[in-house]
């Protein structure tokens, strides 16, 4: 009997291991991202009621590659960011989605096309249809748990909540980020901003708890 369990345990590691590994290899590319909504994603439940059907239909997403490859073409460095718009809260997986992507200027043609490829591979169902594709000069900081990123229509500066009360305080965080993450956290939008047009008219942001950030990987 005591065989039979020790077999079933070693059965159990070595499949363990080979699905990590499997995973791993999967995982062609990794950074850090940020992402603002226009709705507090931590927050009371009265407060969370009062926007969850009149706002939260608009989302920024920001990707800064720091390790990895995308069809053979090496993304270290790239930066990327999604304007995200929809008829209705953007929790609703249904709903009809448009966005603008901006791929940073640094990058060459090359980089650009993976990094396109990459976002339209893996983040179809989030970014929903692509309306416009550009390339324009993207500033991404990161210090810590505070993110700075900005383009020429684009503005989001976040900070780390206080004492991570989104891990303590769980049951107030009402959505789940446009991606996945690893060690999701809820960021304290100081400003986010958007002038454009393309997907959305302008809108702004501050003084809530309105994003995620964390680190990526696809």
């Amino acid at each position: 009997m005591r065989k039979l369990l020790f077999a079933a345990l070693a059965m159990i590691v070595v499949v363990s291991a080979l699905v990590f590994n499997s995973r791993a290899e999967n995982i062609s590319l990794r950074g850090d991202y940020v992402e603002v909504r226009t709705a507090s994603v931590f927050a009371g439940a009265c407060h969370y009621n009062g926007e969850v059907t009149t706002t939260g239909r608009d989302a920024m997403m920001a990707w800064n590659v720091t390790s990895g490859k995308w069809q053979g073409v090496d993304l270290t460095g790239v930066r990327a960011l999604a304007i995200v718009s929809a008829d209705a809260n953007l929790s609703d997986n249904n709903v009809a989605r448009q966005s603008e992507i901006v791929i940073d200027r640094s990058a060459s043609r090359t980089q650009a096309l993976a990094m396109l490829n990459a976002l339209k591979e893996r983040y179809a169902p989030s970014l929903g249809k692509i309306v416009s594709v550009r390339s324009a000069p993207i500033k991404f900081a990161r210090a810590g748990s505070t993110y700075s990123v900005a383009a020429d229509d684009a503005a989001i500066d976040v900070q780390g909540m206080p004492n991570d009360l989104c891990c303590k305080m769980p049951n107030l965080v009402w959505y789940t980020p446009l991606v996945s993450l690893e060690n999701r956290k809820v960021g304290y939008t100081m400003k986010a901003l958007y002038t454009g047009s393309a997907v959305s008219d302008p809108w702004t942001r501050s003084g809530e708890n309105s994003a995620f950030y964390g680190s990526f990987a696809l």
